[in-house]
């Protein structure tokens, strides 16, 4: 094994973790100066009903609590990106440390920044409180359509600059999808976006991320990867530092600026380990998550206002139900860790046989 490859990946870790530690302080000053968090508790759901037990389970805490926390992560992660692509180009002997490749991580830094950008906008639109979409912000039907069209470019990228229309079915082999995989690139992007409804509560979407992002960096690590796994390294540092800060009590809440990058980021990083078909299964909790809300919206809207859950997403009935929020939240933690090491035995028994 080349250990310096191991160290990097390592060292950048540690680096963007340390990075994101110090600059936390500047960032929560700012947003705790100009009071970026929303103005009043959200009563009403996406379908224009009332929301009377999330309202009263939440009446102290969306207000006074900063948003846009993800910015911590992805501007930390561009700035060692950047950073460092800087140093390699100046100077030859630190060219090893550059991890800025056209064909592992421009896809996903690209992914990253233009998610987290639409994000940042609906929640600076939440914060002012305006916009007509529900609880202030983007409407949704907005929001995909940007969804839509970055997923575009990123199935382009692949199928025209990366030659790339290939999938893996655990077991069964590869499969070449043809200009299919422009749709089926988009849907899957569409997917991880319909996940960002796992946030709500303090240190729930960073702690389930985590050991996802880390599996697929194992995953891209087994594969030789070696510059996106850097890049992953990275990302989990900083949104690790992120989670220092957003235990209970949060010092500050991800917003749409954070959980919209990480997710979209998620889809193109399935893609690039040709892993797309395990990501549901490191991902179980983004799809439950997803599928709760689903099915509420659609409960109730053809049985007469029925609903399956108290409140959806699902973290927020368990929460209704009377757990407390810091149960609803390391449960969910364990069951992610526990998802992806079930999805890295599978690719481990895949590459096996």
């Amino acid at each position: 094994m080349d250990y310096f490859v191991v160290i990097r990946i390592l060292f950048f870790f540690i680096v963007s973790f340390v990075i994101a530690i110090l600059v936390t302080p500047i960032l929560t000053h700012f947003l705790y100066k100009h009071k970026c968090w929303k103005k009043k508790v959200r009563k009403l759901a996406p379908d224009g009903r009332e929301t009377k037990i999330f309202a009263k389970l939440h009446k102290d805490k969306e207000i006074g609590t900063p948003r846009m926390g993800g910015v911590l992560i992805w501007a930390v992660t561009l700035t060692i990106t950047l950073v460092f692509f800087g140093l390699g180009h100046f100077f030859p002997a630190l060219r090893e440390l550059n991890f800025l490749t056209r064909s592992q991580v421009w896809l996903p830094l690209f992914t990253l920044i233009a998610g987290a950008l639409v994000g940042l906008a609906d929640d600076l639109f939440v914060i002012a409180d305006k916009g007509k979409y529900v609880g202030g912000g983007i409407r949704f039907r907005h929001r995909v359509l940007y969804v839509i069209f970055i997923g575009l470019i990123g199935a382009l990228w692949f199928y025209f600059k990366l030659d790339w229309d290939m999938i893996h079915v655990p077991f069964l082999g590869n499969f070449s999808m043809g200009l299919w995989f422009i749709p089926f690139f988009i849907i899957v992007m569409l997917g991880t976006f319909s996940s960002g409804v796992v946030d709500g509560l303090d240190g729930l979407s960073a702690g389930v991320f985590l050991p996802i992002f880390g599996s697929f960096a194992v995953i891209s690590f087994m594969q030789g990867k070696y510059d996106l796994t850097a890049f992953l390294a990275v990302l989990v540092g900083a949104m690790t530092a992120y989670l220092w800060f957003n235990i209970p009590p949060a010092r500050f809440y991800m917003g749409e600026t954070g959980i919209l990058g990480l997710a979209m980021t998620l889809s193109v990083v399935a893609f690039l380990t040709n892993s797309v078909f395990v990501l549901p299964i490191v991902g179980i909790i983004l799809v439950i998550e997803a599928m709760s809300v689903i099915i509420q919206l659609t409960s109730k809207k053809f049985r007469n206002g029925k609903k399956v859950f108290l409140v959806a997403p699902i973290h927020h009935h368990f929460e209704a139900k009377g757990w407390p929020a810091h149960k609803v939240t390391m449960r969910f933690w364990v069951v992610s860790f526990m998802a992806s090491a079930f999805g890295l035995i599978i690719v481990l028994i895949d590459k096996t046989f």
